[in-house]
This record gives structure tokens, sequence and C-alpha cells, in this order.
């Protein structure tokens, strides 16, 4: 599925499974694929992108597969958010990652949409 892209909103990672999309001010959507297939190649095109923010949103409500391995992608976002002192939240979580969450005891880190205090704005890039 295709969609069609306003000038704010700039396509990250096309690709047959998943689609990565900038929505503009560190909002961001994913839908298709969040799985063993996808979930590596998903986290190397958010890398330069989700840098760009101090605060993320990410819409995952379009996510039609979603496994153990996109819950692990999610979790990795909250640490890399943790570790660079950033503020992540998701919206439209695939009910099978809730209950993946649950099931291995991890819901609360993904329910409390993982918040760090004391920065006004993202570190500068390099360059």
């Amino acid at each position: 599925m295709q969609r069609k892209l306003t000038t704010q909103a700039r396509l990250i990672a096309p690709v047959s499974d998943y689609t990565l999309t900038d929505l503009g001010d560190g909002r961001f959507a994913l839908s298709g694929a969040m799985s063993f297939e996808t979930a590596e190649q998903i986290l190397r095109e958010s890398e330069d992108p989700f840098a760009e923010h101090a605060r993320l949103e990410i819409d995952l409500s379009a996510v039609d597969k979603a496994d153990s391995a996109g819950l692990a992608l999610l979790l990795e976002w909250i640490t890399w958010a943790n570790h660079t002192v950033r503020e992540i939240r998701f919206t439209g979580m695939p009910d099978s990652i809730v209950a993946i969450a649950e099931t291995t005891e991890v819901g609360q880190l993904l329910k409390r949409g993982e918040r760090w205090a004391g920065f006004i704005e993202a570190p500068e890039k390099p360059g």
C-alpha cells in the first residue's frame, strides 16, 4: 500500500513489508510489518531521523503484523531514548505487542511512554 505524502511528511524507508514515515516535529508513523523480517532494517532506518529530535512520537496504528521482534524493536528504541536523554511515546500499539509485553512482564515500559526530563532539545549533530 503506497501512501501519498504531503510536503510535511518525508518517506524514510520504503520497503515492501513496512513503511516508516517522518510526519514532522518528531512524529513518525510505521505501517506494515514489525517482525523478525523487518525489525533490524526498521531500527537502522530510524537512527538518523530519530536523532534529530528530543521528543519522539511513533504511531503504530497501521502496523498489521507484529511479533516478539517488533517488541524488541520498541524496547531498543526506549533504551536508545533513555541513553540519549530523549522522550519517546508510542501510539496505536498493536494488540499482539501488548499481549507479548504483558506475558514477558515488560508491559509497563510500553504503557508508561518512557519520558526523561532535564533537556530542551536534541544534541547537535556532528559534522
